[in-house]
């Protein structure tokens, strides 16, 4: 299959994003199963050793978490969907991101026992900043304590959105046997070993004054949409099921309705009329508003159109390093991508010929000759990073970049012998130019590798895969939490750095005060009057400071909610300088800091605990214990969630604990939060131990 067959109208990316373990890839599974892309199902956390198609990576197999998206696509109804499986756990929300920037709709997938679940929140917010439709798919609807209706008063409630029930139950939990469609009002079954054969009957006696009620809730919401809807139910007229689909259709382009479906991914139930919705419901690339900025007129926002005879605009939003070397996936925005074309790296400028274009498949893939407008597909042995925009020859456009958060956590990591020392910066090469989150760099004092990230789990996954992709045996320090220090009082400095020897000397006075920021990183301000520091090295004083917060000199952390004014200062005709003035500013920079009583800052992570209700007072007790602020609980059905805020210093190997003292029931996830300054006690433990390190140094 060279050409893309199929006209836009018929394409739909969309992405599959949920809480952990909430069933994205399993659900991802049975599309592919039902739209014939592979002929067997396996599970997640399969027996049978095979694991799922979309989580081909060893260790996402072994601990059935999905860490990397995966891209695939498939046909249903002669429609293309083009499918991105994103990860759960938050350490690797810049795959979520990164894959939100590319799609156009969402599946939005909730556990009908735990509904609205802290990282539901999280990809909520996600899609919001992207403007993603999405259609709400509850799934687990097979297990005990399962009440979909409970889920969606969620929604509305947590999640402020409109949803709208467009289908009900035949029986729940383990009498889970179907689903009554509201849109066409008949009840749908799934029949066959793999519930491939879909049986449509009148609706159970029992069932249909409830349904007949629900699809009048239905009609009201939805004829506000639609002006032919709204005609019809005035002047009792038939109501026909394609005056339903289009109000709703347009009710959820303009993230108005949130349609709610429901099914169990894992029993097979509900996955095909899911699909009918995804054709039905959500955006083709060319309904959706895409827009780049331009780099010649400072960044005024372009609107893209899909029409192919354009020039080319493309988005590399995620690279691999696949046994033929970097394998890019494009989002091409505008215009078309064929072999053989000239691009431009915007980033950078640089000129490439596309010589092999793919579309993918989880790991295996099939060559075509051009990507259009609105497709996704890869490119083979071009050379760029992850959120580079390729563009014709002649435009100068950028795509928006990502969100990408800053590292919270940090490891030093050892390689065993020479050989491991080559491998492991080989890894760190590709691994940092793969994932924006992941960041490595080697310390001044120390010499060790230092790598950062987003969590626990985001650095242990990447230290494993270290040892298996490359073969480089290293071990590894312990966590170190991204510290930081700041100021809490105004202070005045007047630093004069003078040095005479032979020749010409130094000479730089530098006067001002400094005082807290908290909502800043780092201000600078200059009110020199009258020149009494020279222009030109204004530029000097700031790059001074600058390079001064990099380490406090209380316990040589980063810097950060600091305001530097100067006001005052004195030069000499002869032996001021550039080097002169960053100098002064340094010893400026000491003098003020030290007298204006600084402090150091911690992150403190949002902590969410899923407990069962009897484990509830145990769990309260292990984050009182972890110096944890309980911010409220919540039960829902037999569990209960617990909301914390605790510095990410108390959390390491919090898991562990966790499992023990809940019998292995309790799941928590936790997020960056915020800074706040660390307790006396802790600054002091800090102080010692900082000290320690500096006597093993110096021997």
């Amino acid at each position: 299959m060279n050409t893309m067959k199929n006209s836009i109208q018929k394409v739909r990316n969309i992405g599959i994003s949920a809480h952990i373990d909430s069933g994205k890839t399993t659900l991802t599974e049975r599309i592919l199963f039902f739209t014939k892309r592979i002929h067997a199902i396996h599970d997640v956390k399969g027996k049978d050793g095979v694991g799922a198609t979309m989580d081909s990576m060893e260790l996402e197999k072994e601990r059935g978490i999905t860490i990397a998206s995966a891209a695939t696509y498939c046909e249903w109804l002669n429609h293309e969907i083009n499918i991105i499986d994103t990860p759960g756990h938050v350490d690797f929300t810049i795959e979520v991101e990164r894959s939100l920037r590319v799609l156009d709709g969402a599946i939005l997938i909730l556990c009908a026992v735990g509904g609205v679940q802290s990282q539901s929140i999280t990809v909520d917010q996600q899609m919001k900043r992207y403007k993603i439709p999405c259609v709400a798919f509850i799934n687990k609807c097979d297990r005990s304590g399962a009440n979909p209706f409970r889920v969606t008063e969620q929604l509305k409630e947590k999640l402020g959105h409109n949803a709208l029930i467009m289908q009900i139950p035949i029986g729940l939990e383990a009498d889970l046997e179907g689903i009554v469609d509201l849109v066409t009002m008949k009840a749908v079954y799934f029949d066959g070993t793999h519930g491939d054969v879909v049986r449509v009957e009148e609706i159970p006696g029992h069932l249909l004054p409830g349904a007949k009620e629900r699809r009048e809730e239905l009609i009201d919401v939805a004829s506000l949409f639609s002006d032919t809807l709204t005609e019809a139910v005035l002047e009792e007229k038939e109501v026909t099921t394609d005056m339903i689909i289009s109000a709703v259709r347009r009710g959820t382009l303009a993230r108005e309705i949130t349609p709610v479906f429901i099914g169990s991914a894992y029993k097979n139930k509900g996955v095909q009329p899911l699909l009918d919705a995804v054709v039905n419901y959500l955006p083709c690339p060319s309904e959706v508003e895409n827009t780049a900025l331009d780099l010649n007129n400072n960044e005024a926002p372009v609107t893209l159109s899909c029409e192919s005879k354009k020039p080319v605009v493309a988005l590399a939003f995620k690279l691999e390093d696949g046994q033929y070397g970097q394998l890019t996936y494009i989002r091409v925005y505008q215009g078309s991508l064929s072999k053989g074309d000239t691009i431009v790296n915007v980033r950078n400028g640089r000129k490439t010929k596309v010589g092999r274009l793919a579309r993918m498949h989880a790991d295996q893939m099939e060559d075509i000759d051009t990507i259009p407008a609105g497709y996704i597909g890869a490119l083979f042995g071009i050379d760029c990073a992850s959120g580079d925009t390729f563009v014709g020859p002649g435009l100068n456009l950028t795509m928006t970049s990502m969100f990408v958060p800053d590292p919270v956590i940090s490891l030093a990591i050892v390689p065993k012998d020479n050989k491991s020392q080559m491998n492991m910066s080989k890894a760190l090469n590709r691994f940092s130019k793969e994932d924006p989150t992941f960041r490595t760099y080697v310390d001044d004092e120390t010499n060790e590798t230092i790598i950062e990230g987003m969590g626990e789990l985001h650095l242990e996954v990447y230290v494993e895969r270290m040892r298996r992709e490359y073969t480089a045996e290293v071990t590894t320090g312990n966590p170190r939490v991204a510290y930081r220090e700041t100021i809490t009082q105004k202070a005045e400095f007047d630093y004069i750095h003078k040095k005479q020897t032979g020749g010409s000397g130094q000479y730089g006075r530098v006067a001002g005060y400094m005082e807290p920021v908290p909502e800043e990183h780092f201000v600078f301000e200059s009110k020199i009057v009258g020149g009494k520091i020279p222009t030109q090295f204004i530029a000097s004083c700031e790059k001074g400071f600058r390079q001064s917060i990099h380490k406090g000199p209380k316990m040589e952390f980063p810097v950060t909610g600091i305001k530097v004014v100067i006001n005052d200062g004195a030069s000499h005709s002869v032996d001021s300088s550039e080097m002169a003035f960053i100098a002064a500013a340094r010893g400026a920079f000491r003098e003020g800091y030290l007298r204006s009583k600084p402090v150091i800052l911690e992150p403190i992570m949002k902590v969410d605990v899923e407990t069962p209700a009897e484990f509830q007072g145990a769990v309260m007790g292990l984050l009182n214990q972890r110096r944890g602020m309980i911010v409220g609980s919540q039960e829902e059905g037999p569990s209960c969630v617990v909301e914390a805020r605790v510095p990410l210093a108390e959390m390491f190997g919090f898991s562990t604990i966790l499992r023990s003292s809940t019998q292995g029931k309790a799941q928590f996830t936790m997020e960056p939060g915020i800074y706040k300054q660390v307790p006396h006690s802790i600054a002091e433990e800090l102080a010692k131990k900082a000290a320690e390190d500096k006597k093993i140094l110096s021997k």
